[in-house]
């Protein structure tokens, strides 16, 4: 029985039996029952596939006039439609928070990342359950569902095995299958995956071949296969958003090596080309700018000689990482087409969840998690020089330099992070529906944002926007359906007004104009000054003729630069924008940004088997003098493997035995390893073995002093130079009795972690010491802060 749209929009959709004659046998002539027929959407809805790219820039694929060569774009583009006025959020889990949802970041608490999170609701990482994600409004209506790869979207104190999954894709998300990993980034090489919300290992080895793109899509190809094979009346909506390119930069070397020489020209020159290809191209209008770089990005020819050759490897080693993501999504188009139903699906290919990023440094980075802590210092030319040969490669975590972002977001002002300027907000889309639109290779100008995908999506599959979703009641989508603009290059824009906000940079668009004003830099993640927000100075651009931001006519139009800041200030003040919030590291503390915490006080127990557990799920030991005691029984002969281990080979600390023998690392950020090993090896039987580390304090990231024992009894002693004060690690975990992801210490590997004596428990207590350092403790946290 068809479904009429009005109860379509209580969803689930209710069952209404219609009342008729009950007979007592049913042999009786007069029984008659409908047959049973599984729910569909409306005839002719369409399968969808959202592909979404992390962190590239507008200028950055050859779609759209860049150096990375990205064919499956253009194979998309030559018989679709492309958008050069489409927008995002400028960072990441706001952009997909809103695309899944059709409302702004901060009207589903996205304001930042979750890692960022606060108390206050636009910035919660809580998305209120008046506004139910596409995926769920698609699966209650019939659709099957499916996403594969990021999921950066999960409230971190939400993020362990305990769950709850609310906010994981294949619970409260509406997948119901989900192949991937949740948080910011992941290791391409060794990633710490899940299926559904189980933890599970990857497949393969490095050594072996394995690439976790080709995974996510060797997992979305045979999804797909299933999917039609079983059900071929029914469409799919596939979300498919691969952890690449974000960094660390992890490609196989021969993808690399397919640019090399081509970025000796430097990213001022890069640029210049781009802007050169993108008006040959027709991806930006003939009268368009090319902004001149900022002040705060070095020019190519003042970066010193003997770094160049790291930055240019850098470069290369970003471009075949975009171009290997490239192709395996084209595999996945390659799976649509090859079942015949590729022209009746709605692809969106959006190149870019925000600009591209910039927190790699001036110089780029090794390790990315430098920057994060605050000590990209460690990482000079000299050691950069000495790792050059393995950027990219498994023993790397790595980053591009801020002029190669800057070159990547071609035409436009800045980058990720900068909501304020199109560098950060304007990325290249592109729309294939074959079925529905006649003008192949057609471009579309008007103006779009992220929170549109999920109207158009409902009004090409006739669905309406529900009204009840599991019985709570919904607020409005605040996004526009892109679909008129399928038919017609020249039909008015119907999305023209739209607040812009992140880190305090800020942004309005409408009708043409918008007034911006940049309040922070990105790759200034830790210390620094920034001014009041009443401070900042806005500028104001003319779209009309101005496509690029290029001319600032804030001094010549006053009053229209007032009133479009007064009109920013009325959509913050409608979509939960403000209170503005500008901290850093503070907003790291959960105590500090009124996050929940999953542990309270300065102990926790572990057991055996546990594992996967982030940092917000144990307690924190920056920063702080601490001790790790584990209750062991040792069987004759000793025992060996990890006691327990947090974090991994790009930094972390591991308490393990070697041949029977213990000895506790700590790793900063795999540019210096501290091991203080025991002078003896464990007895057999039940024992405790105990490390302490003794806090130097004054400041954040000192070293201090590790002293193991035996059953109370010293064994060994030692020294940790200096510790990472903020993270360890945004994908590696702690893990006890064994290690998932890559080594803490190069004394073991992965495979031969497990420990073979058995742990009764394992205890982890951050005390206070005499230096009164606690990170957890407002007052002294903006103490030790003050100090560095």
């Amino acid at each position: 029985m068809a479904i009429d749209r009005a109860a379509r929009s209580v969803l689930p959709i209710p069952d209404r039996p219609s009342p008729g004659l009950t007979t007592y046998d049913a042999k009786d002539p007069d029984t008659s029952y409908p047959p049973i027929t599984p729910l569909r959407p409306p005839e002719g809805a369409p399968n969808v596939l959202v592909i979404l790219i992390d962190d590239v820039g507008f200028g950055a694929s050859s779609a759209f006039g860049g150096p990375c060569a990205t064919p499956n774009a253009e194979r998309l583009a030559a018989n679709g439609l492309t958008y050069n006025r489409f927008h995002t959020t400028a960072l990441c889990a706001p952009t997909r928070a809103a695309l899944l949802s059709g409302r702004n970041h901060h009207s589903v608490g996205m304001g930042s990342i979750t890692e960022t999170a606060t108390s206050a609701p636009g910035n919660s990482s809580l998305r209120p359950n008046t506004k139910a994600p596409l995926a769920m409004t698609l699966k209650l209506n019939g659709y099957s569902t499916a996403q594969f790869g990021k999921c950066h979207e999960v409230p971190v104190w939400q993020s362990s095995p305990m769950g709850p999954f609310d906010a994981w894709p294949s619970a409260g998300g509406g997948f119901e299958t989900f192949y991937g990993f949740i948080g910011g980034e992941d290791n391409q090489w060794d990633p710490a995956l899940y299926d559904g919300t189980t933890p599970v290992e990857p497949p393969a080895t490095p050594e072996e071949g394995y690439h976790l793109t080709e995974d996510l899509a060797d997992h979305a190809s045979t999804w797909i296969r299933t999917q039609k094979a079983l059900m071929p009346d029914k469409p799919f909506f596939v979300y498919f958003a691969p952890g690449a390119t974000h960094a660390p930069h992890h490609v196989p070397k021969e993808w690399a090596d397919k640019y090399a020489g081509k970025f000796a020209g430097g990213w001022d020159a890069l640029r210049e080309q781009t802007f050169a290809r993108q008006k040959e191209l027709g991806v930006i209008p003939a009268d368009a700018e090319l902004t001149p770089r900022n002040p705060e990005i070095p020019a190519w020819d003042d970066m010193p000689d003997e770094l160049k050759p790291v930055l240019e490897r850098e470069m290369e080693v970003y471009a075949g990482f975009l171009e290997h993501t490239d192709h395996h999504v084209g595999r996945v188009l390659d799976t649509i087409d090859d079942l015949g139903i590729l022209d009746n699906t709605l692809i969106y290919y959006i190149i870019g969840d925000n600009g591209a990023s910039a927190e790699g440094t001036l110089n780029g980075a090794f390790n990315e998690m430098a920057n994060f802590n605050g000590m990209a210092a460690l990482e000079t030319p000299e050691f950069l020089l000495s790792k050059l040969d393995e950027l990219g490669s498994p023993s790397s975590y790595n980053h591009y330099a801020v002029g190669w972002a800057w070159a990547m977001d071609t035409p436009f002002q800045w980058t990720k992070q900068v909501a304020s300027h199109w560098g950060g907000t304007r990325n290249g889309t592109i729309v294939h529906w074959p079925e529905r639109i006649t003008d192949k290779g057609g471009l579309r100008s008007q103006f779009t944002h992220c929170i549109d995908i999920a109207p158009t999506v409902l009004e090409a599959a006739g669905l309406p926007e529900p009204t009840f979703v599991n019985g709570v009641q919904q607020s409005p989508i605040e996004g526009t359906s892109m679909v008129y603009t399928f038919d017609s290059a020249d039909e008015p824009e119907r999305h023209d007004l739209q607040y812009f906000e992140m880190f305090g940079n800020r942004g309005i668009y409408f009708k043409g104009w918008s007034a911006v004003t940049k309040h922070r830099t990105p790759w200034n993640l830790v210390g620094g000054t920034v001014p009041a927000f009443d401070d900042d100075v806005w500028e104001l651009y003319d779209g009309s003729v101005d496509y690029s931001q290029a001319r600032d006519l804030s001094a010549e139009q006053p009053d229209r630069l007032h009133a479009l800041q007064r009109l920013w200030l009325i959509e913050a003040v409608k979509y939960n924008v403000v209170p503005l919030d500008d901290r850093t590291a503070e907003r790291l503390s959960p105590q500090m940004a009124g996050r929940p915490v999953l542990v309270h006080g300065n102990s926790q127990l572990l057991y055996p088997g546990m594992g996967r557990l982030s940092e917000n799920s144990v307690i924190s030991l920056k920063n702080r003098s601490f001790s790790v005691t584990a209750e062991l029984e040792i069987p004759d002969g000793g025992a060996s493997g990890v006691v327990v281990a947090q974090g991994g080979r790009f930094g972390g600390w591991a308490l393990y035995l070697v041949d029977g023998v213990a000895r506790f690392t700590y790793n900063v950020l795999g540019i210096q390893l501290f091991t203080t090993e025991a002078g003896e090896p464990v007895p057999a039987g039940t024992r405790q073995v105990r490390a302490e580390f003794a806090y130097d304090g004054g400041g954040l990231a000192k070293g201090g002093d590790v002293t193991l024992y035996y059953d109370g009894r010293e064994v060994g002693s030692g020294r940790i130079g200096v510790t990472q004060p903020m993270i360890f690690s945004a994908d590696e975990t702690t893990d006890v009795g064994y290690e998932s992801g890559t080594p803490v210490s190069p004394d073991y590997t992965t495979a031969t972690s497990r420990f073979t004596g058995r742990i009764r428990w394992v205890q982890l207590d951050a005390g206070l010491d005499d230096n009164d350092h606690f990170i957890d403790d407002d007052e002294r946290l903006r103490v030790a802060m003050a100090r560095q």
